[in-house]
């Protein structure tokens, strides 16, 4: 059996929530102050994930840079491909808040999107 501490971010308790899991299979929870406490811990520990937010280069735009972010988590494996592709990205101004700016980024199935407009 195998067994994990997580620090739950999803309510200002910070409850410390361990995770005992065998064969991939959550066995047991604990250290939880509540059901949503559980369930952020289960996710960690199976299957991680993380809002991505960065910035892509913009060309003959009135600003440099675009904010962008992940329309949904990305799998926490695919961050740092995920921010390789982003980097190499350059976009033709005008850029609109919610254009997809990466489609399926690092093949996660998320797209990368605009945040802000850029004239």
């Amino acid at each position: 059996m195998k067994e994990q501490k997580v620090t739950c971010i999803v309510c200002p308790l910070g409850c410390e929530v361990t995770v005992k899991t065998q064969d991939g299979k959550i066995v047991e929870t604990t250290g939880q102050a509540c059901k949503r406490g559980e369930k952020y811990a289960a996710v960690e520990v199976t299957d991680p994930r993380r809002t991505l937010t960065s910035t892509v280069r913009v060309r003959d735009g009135a600003s440099p840079l675009v904010s962008v972010k992940s329309v949904k988590p990305i799998p926490k494996e695919l961050l740092f491909a995920s921010m390789k592709k982003i980097n190499e990205t350059r976009v033709k101004a005008p850029v609109k808040i919610g254009d997809i700016v990466v489609p399926n980024v690092a093949g996660s199935g998320v797209d990368i999107v605009a945040t802000t407009d850029v004239a």
